[in-house]
């Protein structure tokens, strides 16, 4: 009777393993679900990121820009800060 019983246990333990390999967690489905959203998730920060890289571009632009208007306003207008003395220093001809 012990000789039948062990094919039996090993066809039923064979049994449970492949019932988890294809329905139960981690399964063959699963896998691939969980694949195809990391593939989603990837392209989304993909995304994310060039909106970020964009945005610091304009960031930069924009504060280069107002270096350059104040230099420019500085240079041509002769503007100041409010509490800064302007010295101008003309070389003798």
């Amino acid at each position: 009777m012990s000789s039948r019983l062990v094919p039996a246990l090993l066809l039923a333990l064979l049994a449970i393993v492949h019932a988890q390999l294809w329905f139960g967690r981690g399964s063959v489905g699963s896998v691939g679900e969980m694949q195809r959203r990391l593939q989603q998730q990837k392209a989304a920060n993909a995304q994310a990121q060039q909106a970020n890289e964009r945005l610091a571009a304009e960031v930069r632009d924009l504060q280069e820009g107002l270096q350059m208007v104040e230099e420019k306003a500085r240079a041509e207008l002769g503007m100041v800060r409010p509490n800064e003395i302007f010295v101008n220093v003309v070389a003798p001809k």
